[in-house]
């Protein structure tokens, strides 16, 4: 059996083999371990079942494995071809699955996480972040969860820069199943990586394992909206324990999506606001590890999409409308029930059916789960600002 192969062999058994029995294995090599037999994989302490199945292995699964590695932009890095940061951690994986270009895991990288459901503002500000981070040359990690973490990806594909997924899955499965599209675009502008083997399903418990590989690869974690108890606050903490700079947006104190980033502010996350400022907590990793990206493009006033996207006003054609006018004051950046619009803006509920159902298809305004906000991303003027804010 070559090492490639014993190698493999040795991820699909990975479920029972801790830290010490990753190690022991490696300083082996993985033929050698596998050839040495039940006495060291005792000796490092391997359950009964887990030398069972070192034993006799599925070679079904580990055939399925090879074949996926036929293509040329398939790829498995063992642990010495990993990036430093991976190598020297306690839980460090024995290798890595790699869809797309594996030089990425090696470029400056920066984690944006968060709630599965975010509110429209939610993704809109993970996506203005992203892009700008793109921009400037930076590499967007996440871990193609729905919401932010889509978001987060999407941006930066469309920004023209590149992304990193990394994946609680085989890497010939996707999950969820309608960011299929996402994933590949991923793989081709960027990677996606597992240290999971092809033919994993996913499972609730391999998300803490992908949480700690997103932590410690990115410069810094930013989360955008978490809850209490919220993924996105374990790829913080495992961040911060790792020694990188742990980033959150706040939001309103009625927003429960924005209460875990509330909890981490306190505990000493960096409040931001702009993009500039998580450049700015950046600068001195960026200054030792990647000289060549340059400091300027980093500290550029933010005079761009992120400050165009937040300016929320009514178009034209409506701010000439006292009801309309009134019914968009009454609107916030989060989502608001019917009843409290009535109680704000004085109108009836039928006249704010109507107003709001021509408002959503306008892409003025968005629903979510009967409640309604503006559209964070909805273009538009100056000039209807000021008119329609009365300034």
């Amino acid at each position: 059996m070559d090492d490639r192969t014993a190698l493999i062999t040795l991820i699909l058994a990975h479920g029972a083999l801790g830290p010490r029995h990753r190690l022991a294995f490696h300083e082996a090599g993985p033929a050698q371990a596998l050839r040495a037999g039940p006495a060291l994989w005792k000796a490092v302490g391997c359950t009964p079942a887990q030398r069972a199945w070192l034993a006799h292995p599925d070679g079904t699964a580990i055939d399925r494995a090879l074949r996926w590695l036929d293509p040329p932009d398939h790829h498995l890095l063992p642990l010495p071809a990993l990036p430093l940061p991976l190598r020297e951690m306690a839980e460090a994986p024995l290798a890595l699955f790699v869809h797309g270009d594996p030089g990425h895991l090696a470029q400056p990288l920066v984690a944006v996480v968060g709630s599965r459901s975010p509110t429209p503002s939610g993704r809109a500000l993970a996506a203005e972040f992203s892009a700008a981070f793109a921009r400037t040359g930076l590499t967007v990690l996440s871990g193609l969860a729905a919401g932010i973490d889509g978001a987060a990806h999407e941006a930066a594909l469309n920004a023209g820069g590149a992304t990193v997924a990394i994946v609680g899955n085989g890497l010939d499965e996707v999950y969820p199943p309608h960011h299929r599209h996402l994933q590949a675009a991923i793989a081709r502008r960027g990677a996606v990586v597992s240290e999971y083997a092809p033919g994993t399903a996913s499972r609730p418990a391999h998300f803490p394992a992908r949480n700690r590989l997103v932590a410690t690869l990115g410069l810094a974690t930013l989360v955008v909206e978490a809850a209490q108890r919220s993924g996105a606050l374990i790829t913080a903490r495992l961040a911060a324990e790792a020694g990188r700079e742990v980033c959150a947006i706040p939001g309103s104190v009625r927003n429960p999506r924005a209460q875990g980033c509330h909890r981490l502010i306190r505990e000493g996350a960096a409040l931001v606001e702009t993009p500039e400022e998580v450049f700015a907590l950046l600068a001195p990793a960026l200054a030792r590890d990647f000289p060549a990206l340059a400091a300027d493009d980093l500290q550029k006033p933010g005079t761009g999409p992120t400050q165009r996207g937040r300016q929320h006003a009514l178009p034209p054609s409506l701010a000439g409308n006292a009801d309309y006018q009134c019914l968009w004051k009454a609107l916030d950046h989060d989502p608001t029930p019917m009843d409290s619009l009535i109680q704000r803006s004085g109108l009836t509920a039928v006249q704010l059916s109507s107003m709001l159902l021509a408002m959503e298809l306008a892409g003025i305004v968005v629903c979510e789960h009967g409640r309604y906000c503006r559209n964070p991303g909805f273009p538009t003027s100056t000039a209807s600002k000021t008119q329609a804010e009365g300034q």
